[in-house]
């Protein structure tokens, strides 16, 4: 009987020790799978005032198909305290294909005021690279139809350092008159070192049909929050 209890106990040890080594296995391999990109958060500080810029693209850890993308734009001019050129746009995505999205939820101006708005998203990351292009359009009353691009190069330096360039645009336009309602050109060139980027920086910006023109030369800092 002993022997028959000893062998029950190792038995028993041997069970539990087996599934909680699959079970930590899965649970790593799990993590591994579901990869959620950082947010991205800038601030350029320049001879005009400050851009500040948050990118959101996340999945939802029990629903990876399911998302939710953010862009956040602020232009704040020295000696200004009235915030006038500020853009937020906020979606719930789903996946179609691998690296495209389809997006509806709002986007806000303070010309436009809120509007339903739906998107398409698509994005591709490698270790060099990494661009994303998003066409929206208003879901209302002289809706805008509008583009984003951006694409960064980030070649490798050493083990820690990289460096950091970025293009960025938007064009906006107002469908029912066909005429020019906002647009912008940004540039970036630094370097990264882990989640960090810095270096120098310029924002061209356009407004309204007549294109009035503003521009921010400076410096930025970026952050990747994970």
């Amino acid at each position: 009987m002993r022997k028959i209890a000893h062998f029950l106990s190792k038995g028993t040890f041997l069970v539990f020790g087996l599934f909680f080594s699959i079970n930590s296995f899965a649970q790593e391999q799990e993590q591994k799978e579901f990869q959620n990109p950082p947010i991205n958060v800038e601030t350029l500080v320049g001879d005009r005032g400050v851009s500040f810029q948050m990118i959101i693209d996340k999945k939802i850890k029990s629903i990876p198909r399911l998302g939710f993308f953010s862009v956040t734009d602020i232009n704040s001019d020295w000696g200004v305290q009235n915030l006038q050129d500020h853009m937020t746009q906020a979606s719930l995505t789903v996946d179609l294909f691998k690296g495209l999205k389809l997006g509806a939820g709002f986007h806000n101006t303070p010309v436009t005021g809120i509007r339903p708005s739906a998107s398409l998203i698509y994005a591709h990351a490698s270790e060099d690279w990494f661009f994303i292009v998003v066409p929206r359009v208003d879901l209302s009353k002289d809706a805008n139809l509008e583009g984003l691009a951006l694409v960064e190069y980030k070649p490798k330096i050493s083990d820690q350092w990289r460096l950091y360039t970025r293009l960025q645009g938007v064009y906006a336009h107002t469908m029912s008159q066909d005429l020019h309602a906002r647009s912008y050109f940004r540039a970036r060139a630094g370097v990264s070192y882990k989640e960090f980027a810095f270096g120098l920086g310029s924002n061209v910006e356009y407004y309204g049909p007549l294109k009035h023109n503003e521009n921010n030369f400076g410096g930025f800092v970026q952050v990747l929050l994970f």
